[in-house]
């Protein structure tokens, strides 16, 4: 929300209070408060547009004018009077409630000492039909975002939030397109097509896969913030999974999901999906080392010999995935993920990390809990766990920040998540590059302390 925004919002709540509460004061304010009102309104709508949140406060500001132009005629007692306030008084809480949803989201300026550039890449594995069509001439599509570290000087301007901004379907997981309309507008930090930094010849990368259905920009905020830290983030969108992407050939993509029979628990689909995953990340693993794939700012600058795979959620399990079934990656990262398939019965000879919501308040299930711990149970190399308390799940991504502070507060007295989304997300990106820096999962001290900056995020070495 700008301060423009704020203001003309509040200042119309305000008026239409007084006009209900103090009658005079308000007839006395009116002939200059009024015009400022409507020449605010008009000002916000020609610089920024029509926002669906501002229609109830148009029409809160309508009414009290009425009330108040009507107290000029009507008794204060009658019955007009009344109803109109009564009207007005009913209007201010949808006015209000319209601002629990921002309509641009304000994403956390990256903490790292690199300004962050971004490209997008399109691929297309002309070695693997899509298995969410029925079209044999469809081939795998796999998104790939690059995030970069640049020169702290440079400039350029920001990328776009969402795949298809222009295109939305109706939903954007749950989220309807209207509320959606502003998010052109997000400044994501990232800089599009801008020079990768100087300061090193090869940079070490980061494979990024998000959760279940969510679309990679949901994660903008964690990412850009890692990148800035000196990493070439490639975050995976998964196409007919992810709640809208782009493809190469323009095409935009929403969940197709193909359901199996005699699967009421979906974990037989689930798993089939993260093998699909997985596949994504060893395609992209594999244009990594071929001549100018990655464009001319990126190609020959990735430390192919560093690849690390961090995912969210369903994105954690396809870390831990790949990580157990690709050799060239060397460390993965489980970011509240529940794992399936064979995966808990993995012996996973390179360095792992399991990062935890707050138990308590995400509740995970017993399928989370048991596959994990068995998975850690079978480590043959470095292993760390750390629970962050007063995180819950949804506090790794940038969905608390679609939520006005207000609103952001009492979602979290229901559902928890009260450490919020910035201090959550750069906890949770200190512990990870503790954990991946050179060598890969070594730094065991290095973690602890970066743990210990914080309160109450606990755990350690996986023994």
């Amino acid at each position: 929300m700008s301060i423009l925004d704020t203001v003309l919002a509040l200042a119309a709540v305000a008026f239409a209070v007084t006009a209900v509460a103090a009658r005079l004061v308000a007839r006395r304010i009116a002939v200059v408060v009024l015009p400022a009102l409507v020449a605010g309104c008009v000002a916000q709508w020609l610089i920024e547009g029509f926002y669906w949140q501002f229609a109830p406060t148009y029409l809160l500001l309508f009414a009290a004018a009425g009330l108040v132009a009507g107290q000029v005629k009507w008794p204060s007692s009658g019955w007009r009077t009344t109803v109109a306030r009564v009207s007005v008084g009913l209007l201010v809480l949808p006015a209000a409630l319209a601002w629990s949803l921002v309509p641009v989201p304000a994403l956390p300026r990256p903490t790292g000492p690199y300004a962050v550039g971004t490209e997008i890449f399109r691929m297309v594995d002309p070695n693997r039909q899509e298995p969410a069509t029925d079209s044999p001439s469809d081939h795998r599509n796999v998104v790939v975002q690059a995030w970069y570290p640049a020169d702290p000087t440079v400039r350029g301007e920001h990328s776009t939030y969402l795949d298809g901004q222009d295109r939305l379907p109706e939903k954007v997981t749950v989220l309807p397109r209207v509320l959606l309309r502003g998010y052109d507008r997000i400044d994501t930090h990232g800089r599009r097509d801008v020079p990768i930094s100087t300061d090193r010849p090869r940079w070490p990368v980061v494979l990024f896969s998000p959760g279940y259905g969510a679309p990679r920009a949901f994660y903008t905020g964690l990412i850009a913030d890692l990148a800035s830290r000196g990493y070439i983030v490639l975050a995976i969108d998964h196409p007919y999974e992810a709640a809208v992407t782009e493809l190469a050939d323009g095409t935009i993509a929403t969940p197709h999901e193909r359901f199996l029979d005699h699967d009421p628990d979906q974990s037989r689909y689930m798993s089939g999906q993260l093998e699909v995953r997985a596949a994504d990340l060893h395609f992209v693993v594999d244009q990594l080392g071929r001549p100018d794939t990655m464009g001319p700012r990126l190609s020959g600058h990735l430390d192919t010999d560093h690849i690390a795979a961090v995912g969210h959620s369903f994105g954690g399990a396809t870390a831990a995935a790949a990580l157990a079934n690709d050799p060239r990656i060397k460390a993965a990262v489980n970011i509240d993920g529940t794992l399936y398939g064979t995966l808990p019965q993995q012996s996973l000879t390179k360095p792992f990390l399991l990062l935890e919501s707050d138990q308590a308040e995400t509740g995970h299930s017993t399928q989370y809990l048991d596959g994990n711990r068995a998975l850690l149970e079978r480590l043959r190399a470095g292993g760390f766990r750390y629970e962050i308390s007063e995180a819950n799940h949804y506090s790794f991504t940038d969905a608390p920040r679609f939520l006005a502070d207000p609103a952001r507060f009492l979602v979290a007295q229901l559902i928890g998540g009260s450490r919020g989304p910035r201090e959550t997300q750069r906890a949770t990106n200190d512990l990870l590059t503790a954990f991946l820096q050179e060598p890969l999962g070594g730094g065991h001290g290095d973690i602890g302390a970066a743990a210990a900056r914080y309160r109450d995020i606990d755990g350690g070495p996986v023994r």
